[in-house]
């Protein structure tokens, strides 16, 4: 049991600055704005459910994926990293926010629950990238026995989907605590750690391309 613990946690802290949960709840306070506190709980609920659905599909599917479109894991280590420094610039160096304009009444206000909370906001192109590759690179992983390995990602999609429940069941209270000026300062410091995971990601892939670059010549020369 551990193994799976230590395995969750390890996935966990890869995945909450991805999914970045206090600015979907700044984002989730803005566009709720008029509604009721039931209508507020239903795009909650949404917003979570079609975040775990994202990021199951995205790692089930995601061999299949690389294999359909003759995708390295390299570049796509190289490719996820460039998209996580993009994304951390962002959250470093926000655009000044934009007004949001209500609808005439609740009964008109449409579900923003999938576009944009769950996606891009929360499961954006840095957490599919993300999880494709650890998709695909999982089954070589010999830190963890092979239940864990199967049990443990459904598991962190779970428990990622419900800190994100619960952060915008509580999104009001988080604000009347925190002020818009530590929303903002936490969304600084995920973006900052996002930058710092991006260049890893791409240095790791570079890595990887370099090291099979020098075994090919390595093999080219024993077969002269």
């Amino acid at each position: 049991m551990t193994d799976l613990f230590n395995a969750i946690g390890l996935g966990l802290l890869a995945l909450l600055p991805l999914t970045n949960p206090p600015t979907t709840v700044a984002l989730f306070l803005a566009l709720s704005k008029g509604l009721s506190q039931k209508e507020k709980d239903t795009q909650a609920f949404l917003t979570s459910f079609y975040v775990f659905l994202i990021m199951a599909v995205t790692y089930y599917i995601g061999a299949f994926v690389m294999d359909a479109f003759n995708i390295s894991i390299p570049g796509l280590r190289i490719a996820g990293g460039g998209i996580l420094v993009i994304m951390g610039l962002k959250m470093l160096f926000p655009p000044p926010p934009q007004p949001i304009v209500a609808g005439a009444s609740t009964a008109e206000q449409p579900t923003f629950a999938f576009i944009p909370l769950a996606m891009p906001s929360t499961a954006g192109p840095g957490t599919i990238a993300m999880i494709i590759s650890a998709a695909a690179t999982i089954k070589n992983n010999t830190l963890f026995p092979p239940w864990v390995l199967l049990v443990a990602p459904p598991l962190i999609f779970i428990l990622t989907a419900l800190i994100l429940w619960i952060c915008l069941r509580c999104s009001g209270f988080i604000m009347r605590i925190m002020g818009q000026s530590g929303i903002e300062a936490i969304s600084r410091l995920m973006g900052f750690l996002l930058v710092c995971m991006g260049a890893q990601f791409a240095i790791n892939g570079s890595v990887e391309v370099l090291q099979t670059l020098i075994d090919h010549n390595a093999h080219l020369l024993r077969a002269q």
